[in-house]
């Protein structure tokens, strides 16, 4: 027996492609150029991939079709996110490429602290293979919210993990901490993993069928346990909210936070954010719709259960990465709120995903900027008074994304939280927007209390003294402040966007 083999549309997955090839020319970069050339084939390649496949992306807009054996759904919400996944990939790279993991520079706080660490170094870089890590992990998260069936969700997700482990785990200061980090977030990350594969099962059980329609149309018919169809939607939705960090699957978030490179923080908290949500709301939206009386109230008791712990734990935050780690949870609950509200939460919970991948790639870059006189990171906020003083520019631009994720009106973040509470008001979630309310208010105390630190008291001894950011970090900061304020200012153009690429390909 002949098994026909699939036509695939290289057209229609020409992002993911150049990402995929752009990483794979990344360990062939690693394997065979010298090292004093890799450190800028790398870059060169990374960049020149990211702009190339987001060139893809918009060439790709309006297109509505499904590609290899209808496994991809390339529709509006595909390019949307695709395009924001590849966006927050270029600001992140700027970080990671001045990072001390992989490179020195001349001066300042980059510049090895002694004449081992510049023989270890060699040519003055070191680490190279971050760049072809970052591109695999960002190949899957392209494919994630494109995936129109349980199998290639599950195999996008293993291909965006598996680098994120190995990347947490690169920290040169802190290795036992990066470390620790990276095998909490392998061993969690690997049990979640676990639960959605089950959840697959079940559903490939129920409804005899993989692909997200087809299980949509078994639901609707009625065929089968309607025990198994439960239980597997489930265990599915248990492994995407411990991707996103939901309370309470959020438990590895502050550590793996706190543990991993600064910039490799921030791309985690952007990008798998970005593509965990398309792949949950695709889910939902396309498979789950006949099971929402179901899934409807447990979601919004996470959400609410979110919004509520990541605000209070941030109150006690001393530690600015473990603060936007539990920042990052508390915005997840209002993602929620809105990825729940199918008559209108789509297009809101795209934009909101979209402007605080951006907001929060801002606020861990400049935290990876503030170091103290031993050249080393200082995240302790206690030391931090005066720090506007210091340097003016990296503490404005932190308290504008601290602004954007307190929701303070003239940020893209009031824009976001407002777009979706406004949708779940009109959903019937009045509750959810009193909760959200609520928390907003306890979590803009634990942002005030960093900006007064740094803005109304005196520099004291502990005070750092940051060097000038290399011209990656203060392109990728003065960026994500101007995308920011901008999109607080007229985010109408990004509304309408979002607005005309909120429907699923089913």
């Amino acid at each position: 027996m002949t098994i026909p083999a699939p036509s695939i549309e290289y057209s229609v997955l020409s992002p993911m492609l150049i990402v995929l090839g752009a990483a794979v020319t990344g360990v062939l970069i690693e394997a065979f150029l010298p090292r004093p050339v890799r450190y800028s084939a790398q870059f060169t390649v990374t960049v020149t991939g990211l702009l190339a496949a987001l060139v893809a992306v918009i060439s790709l807009t309006g297109h509505r079709s499904s590609a290899v054996a209808g496994s991809v759904a390339i529709d509006g919400p595909t390019l949307f996110l695709q395009a924001g996944i590849l966006v927050t990939g270029l600001i992140a790279i700027a970080p990671i490429a001045q990072h001390r993991l992989v490179a020195f520079a001349p001066q300042g706080a980059l510049s090895p602290r002694s004449a081992a660490e510049r023989s270890a170094a060699g040519s003055g870089v070191i680490q190279t293979e971050v760049f072809p890590l970052v591109m695999f992990a960002l190949s899957g998260m392209l494919l994630f919210p494109a995936a129109a069936d349980l199998l290639t969700m599950f195999v996008s997700l293993e291909v965006l993990s598996l680098p994120l482990y190995v990347l947490c785990g690169l920290a040169r200061r802190r290795r036992v901490l990066a470390q620790e980090a990276a095998l909490k977030y392998f061993l969690l990350g690997a049990f979640s993993s676990a639960f959605f594969l089950y959840g697959v099962a079940l559903l490939y059980g129920y409804a005899g069928t993989l692909t997200l329609s087809g299980i949509a149309d078994a639901i609707r018919i009625g065929s089968g346990s309607a025990t198994l169809a439960l239980t597997g939607m489930a265990l599915l939705t248990v492994g995407l909210l411990f991707k996103v960090g939901a309370v309470p699957f959020q438990s590895w978030v502050p550590d793996v936070y706190q543990g991993a490179p600064t910039p490799i923080s921030g791309f985690m908290s952007a990008g798998t954010k970005i593509a965990a949500f398309g792949a949950l709301l695709r889910l939902l939206y396309v498979a789950l719709p006949g099971l929402i009386d179901a899934w409807q109230p447990v979601l919004w008791g996470v959400a609410a259960l979110t919004m509520v712990v990541g605000s209070v734990l941030l109150v006690t935050q001393l530690n600015i990465k473990r603060l936007l780690a539990y920042s990052s949870v508390a915005n997840v609950g209002f993602m929620l709120v809105g990825a729940t509200m199918p008559a209108a939460g789509l297009a809101p919970t795209m934009f909101y995903l979209l402007t605080y991948g951006v907001s929060a790639l801002g606020a861990f870059t400049v935290a990876g900027l503030i170091h103290n006189h031993d050249e080393a990171e200082d995240d302790d906020i206690t030391h931090w008074s005066g720090l506007g003083r210091r340097s003016p520019f990296l503490a404005t631009a932190l308290a504008v994304f601290l602004l954007a994720a307190a929701g303070i009106p003239l940020t893209s973040g009031f824009i976001g939280k407002f777009g979706v509470l406004k949708a779940a008001q009109s959903d019937g979630g009045t509750a959810l927007v009193l909760v959200a309310v609520m928390c907003s208010a306890i979590a803009a105390f634990a942002y005030a209390r960093v900006i007064v630190a740094m803005f109304f008291r005196e520099p004291g001894p502990a005070t750092p003294v940051p060097a000038p950011p290399g011209p990656l970090s203060t392109t990728a900061v003065a960026v994500a402040a101007a995308a920011t304020v901008l999109l607080g200012v007229t985010p109408q153009p990004l509304l309408t966007l979002a607005t005309r690429a909120a429907e699923f390909l089913h």
